[in-house]
């Protein structure tokens, strides 16, 4: 590989994830072996499956409930994230404020917030050893701009109700006593985040699934969802609910291809760090983000590396999906330089391992549940990088609604959301590769003196509708 960027020895390009590679990519299970009648079907074995299967057969364990997969649980994003269970709500609170009203978008939030410490009651209650550490979130701006987008965004959480114990300004002090980040002008901090190691994560619910008695038929690809039906190639799953818990891989259904954008996230993990962090600080192990519009995300490893992540090739002509995870050589080398940008003491390190994965995207960027009882067809998703927190929201929320309760659950704003299709190729790529070069140059404007949000990127937004 010719790249400017220091490679490992062992250096790997794709292979689903480090985060597997750190456990053994699993051997998948049995395929669908015939036609078979269940009470529930859930086609994807990611987190929102697997967390729906768990609340599902918790609630009621007399419920047959099978999950078909089309390559191993947690094949897809489940095990290739930033490992962010973070408490943002995918999409703007505006949005869900806008059909259901400001109470139930704030009630939203907190639900969110709350969904964090659920997360790890479960893992602590099922033994799910994923590396969880609640250490918070610390979001940095390194210029002008983005310091002033950084006060605006402090300012519009504090409309939405954050209050000071749910987010504040660091002073530069402690800024620096959490994580020396070159060049950062200002930055805030959120308790409700917390770093896991994804594939630990979705490798440990899969096996408590299954020991509650769900069925998980891996190798079974899905073909179409019909009103009570899962189609395989190996047989036709018929059940009184069908649940599309598909996310970034959407697309490959040809009656959902318009649905969900599958936009790529790529990451990078170096090796580890050793004295080197005693120059970078983050002891308190908590996850990091900026106020780029080509942002980053990142977070120390519990094996003493930095994850770091952001957009490569955001989108594929067609919604293609390149499920293999490998990732372009600009990529990496962009993400390399970011990362050393912000810690230049890592230019003594070295990248072990590059990937890339996808996540669904809606037409207005916000998450969605939802249940019809008149076909059985259920589905939830859509969340924008968000997913590690809400799949779990979405699992309890589908589980109330497949059972008919009347929950707080079962009414939040974004049960039921009705959202249009993408565009039609090639408007589709045209309009995302469009808002990203505009973002990236935003991002260059900005970094060369540029006081304010550039003009470029409201017109990016404007494109895209976030």
């Amino acid at each position: 590989m010719n790249t400017r960027v220091p490679l490992a020895g062992d250096f790997v390009n794709g292979d689903v994830s480090f985060w597997y590679r750190s456990l053994g990519i699993p051997s998948p299970g049995a395929p669908l072996a015939g036609d078979l009648d269940v009470d529930v079907a859930i086609v994807g074995a990611g987190y929102t499956g697997l967390w729906t299967a768990y609340y599902l057969k918790k609630a009621s364990p007399g419920l047959r409930v099978v999950v078909l997969e089309k390559e191993f649980a947690g094949y897809g994003a489940s095990g290739r994230n930033g490992g962010w269970l973070v408490g943002e709500l995918a999409g703007t609170p505006e949005r869900y404020a806008r059909t259901h009203g400001a109470d139930a978008a704030r009630r939203l939030q907190r639900v969110m917030f709350d969904t964090i410490d659920e997360v790890v009651a479960v893992a602590e209650e099922e033994k799910i050893d994923a590396d969880i550490v609640k250490g918070g979130v610390t979001t940095v701006a390194t210029n002008t701009a983005q310091d002033r987008r950084l006060h605006e965004l402090l300012a519009h959480e504090r409309h939405w109700g954050w209050t000071e114990e749910d987010v504040r300004l660091l002073d530069p002090v402690e800024r620096e006593e959490r994580l020396r980040v070159d060049g950062a002008v200002s930055a805030i901090w959120s308790p409700h985040c917390a770093r896991i190691q994804p594939a630990k994560l979705a490798r440990g619910l899969a096996e408590t699934v299954r020991n509650l008695g769900v069925e998980i038929f891996e190798r079974t690809p899905v073909t179409e969802i019909a009103p009570r039906e899962a189609r395989t190639p190996y047989g036709t799953v018929r059940a009184e609910y069908v649940i599309r818990a598909t996310e970034g891989f959407t697309a490959e259904l040809k009656q959902y291809h318009r649905a969900w954008l599958p936009m790529n996230s790529s990451m990078i993990v170096t090796e580890p760090l050793g004295a080197l962090w005693d120059e970078i600080g983050w002891a308190g192990h908590e996850l990091l983000g900026d106020m780029a519009h080509y942002y980053m995300y990142a977070q120390r490893t519990a094996d003493g590396r930095i994850a770091f992540g952001g957009r490569g090739k955001p989108y594929l002509y067609g919604s293609r999906v390149d499920d293999r995870g490998h990732t372009h050589e600009w990529t990496i080398e962009a993400l390399w330089e970011l990362l050393t940008g912000m810690f230049p003491a890592l230019r003594a390190s070295r990248v072990a391992h590059a990937w890339s994965g996808v996540l669904g995207v809606p037409r207005d960027w916000c998450a969605t549940v939802h249940v019809d009882h008149t076909t059985g067809i259920g589905w939830a998703g859509g969340y924008t990088g968000h997913g590690v927190t809400t799949t779990n929201l979405a699992g309890r929320t589908l589980r109330d609604l497949i059972l008919r309760e009347d929950t707080e659950l079962a009414s939040l704003p974004w049960v039921d959301r009705k959202v249009r299709g993408w565009e039609v190729e090639p408007l589709r790529w045209i309009g995302v590769h469009t808002m990203y070069d505009l973002y990236r140059r935003a991002d260059a404007r900005e970094k060369a003196g540029l006081g304010r949000t550039s003009v470029l990127a409201r017109v990016a937004d404007s494109i895209t509708g976030r």
